[in-house]
């Protein structure tokens, strides 16, 4: 399908959701879709209604610790319609019911909010075209939970059309033109050497010697996306390998069967930290041989955690006092099954001071879930390749979604799609 037939395809699917949600409202007035562990049955796909409600033009009530953190809003046959063909579990309540439970999360002794919702993200993916949703956790849940995406990669950045959307996922990419370190394992697969190919001809295309050039010059126009107010949401080897090349502009840091020549000597020393969204005082792993890029990652730091017990804990925040954190890390439990990566969690040493950690594993003093602000824009890292995959393997097979429908570890990810729809409050210090 053409570019243009496929956004020809949006105006009429959007259109027809517009007709189909502003069907009369029936007798009651309120739709109620609760999200704790007790009453949904389908928690992702949730979210996917939310979106669609939003894009039909209906604002939604996004209820902060209520019920998992469940959402409102006027009850349209259409969306009723939606949660019954989606599997979503939903209530419908009278106004004076609806406005008793909004009352009793304001009070002051509820730690809970009503945050607005009026407005449907823009989401874009930066992803090879080419790669299919189960590639990413990301573009799995998305696909699974029927939000709209468009997939944007090198030609897209570099020409602008970061401008066109408000949310951006970084796929699993090395940002450092180290083709994700894979060179020792896999340089002699088809699929490597296919890679290879192509990220050199794109950098060639572009004017770059290399295929580092060309990632830091897209590292800094996502950094530029970000301080201009977009939401920025990275996984796996897409968070530290993006900071990495941030701090690592102008210094050679790629041996020469990534780019040609040998790295700088004196590239570690070399190092700028302050160009970095949330590390600092890294120490780089230089060796080819060696799947890591730096001692960000905790992979190789934990201390034999068997599966059965790597779990990591959501902190809670005040959502009256705290909203942001609050509402990306509204979930069902607290506690979440760990799962591994290329870049796993964070280690807290080289956690820049104004990071936020939302979702820690205290025994190995790591960080899974971090936030912060950059200029006008804010970035969420999480930790980790697929919630549902404990140690993610090359050529393993595709997550089913559909035996994982409330996911805790894909939800935090689906907040972070409905964070920007939200008419936000200050964070108060």
């Amino acid at each position: 399908m053409s570019r243009r037939a496929a956004r020809r395809t949006r105006v009429n699917l959007t259109a027809m959701l517009l007709l189909l949600l502003c069907g009369a409202p029936a007798w009651a007035s309120k739709i109620l879709i609760p999200m704790d562990a007790e009453s949904q049955a389908a928690h992702l796909k949730a979210y996917g209604v939310a979106y669609a409600t939003l894009k039909g033009g209906v604002p939604i009530d996004w209820l902060l610790n209520y019920k998992g953190g469940s959402f409102g809003m006027e009850h349209l046959d259409g969306i009723e319609r939606m949660c019954k063909l989606r599997g979503v579990s939903y209530e419908v309540i009278s106004d004076a019911e609806y406005n008793g439970i909004v009352n009793s999360i304001m009070d002051p002794d509820f730690n809970g909010d009503v945050i607005k919702l009026d407005k449907p993200p823009r989401v874009a993916v930066y992803t090879p075209l080419n790669k299919e949703p189960w590639d990413d956790a990301v573009t799995l849940v998305l696909t699974y939970a029927e939000i709209p995406f468009d997939k944007v990669y090198d030609d897209e950045v570099l020409r602008g059309d970061l401008s066109k959307y408000d949310w951006l996922h970084l796929h699993h990419e090395d940002f450092t033109g180290q083709y994700g370190k894979f060179w020792y394992s896999f340089r002699n697969e088809a699929w490597y050497q296919h890679d290879q190919k192509s990220a050199e001809e794109r950098a060639a295309k572009h004017g770059f010697k290399k295929v580092s050039q060309l990632k830091l010059a897209i590292a800094k126009k996502i950094r530029d996306f970000t301080a201009g107010g977009g939401y920025l949401f990275a996984m796996c080897s897409a968070t530290d390998s993006y900071d990495i090349a941030l701090a690592a502009e102008g210094v050679d840091i790629c041996e020469s069967m990534f780019d040609g020549d040998g790295a700088d000597p004196q590239a570690q020393q070399k190092l700028d930290y302050s160009r970095c969204f949330a590390f600092k005082d890294f120490t780089l792993v230089a060796s080819p041989m060696h799947y890591e890029y730096s001692n960000i990652d905790n992979t190789e730091y934990r201390t034999a955690v068997p599966m059965n017990i790597d779990y990591f804990t959501l902190f809670t925040f005040s959502a009256k006092f705290d909203p942001v954190p609050a509402m990306l890390c509204q979930n069902h439990t607290t506690t979440i099954k760990g799962f591994m990566g290329q870049t796993t969690a964070f280690r807290k040493e080289v956690l820049k001071s104004g990071v936020l950690v939302m979702g820690e594993f205290k025994p190995s003093n790591e960080a899974r879930y971090i936030h912060g602000e950059y200029g006008k824009g804010t970035w969420t890292f999480y930790g980790g390749h697929d919630p549902e995959d404990y140690q993610h393997m090359i050529h393993d097979p595709v997550t089913d979604l559909n035996v994982h429908p409330s996911s805790p570890g894909y939800r935090l990810i689906l907040n972070n799609i409905l964070f920007p729809a939200a008419k936000k409050k200050p964070r108060k210090t």
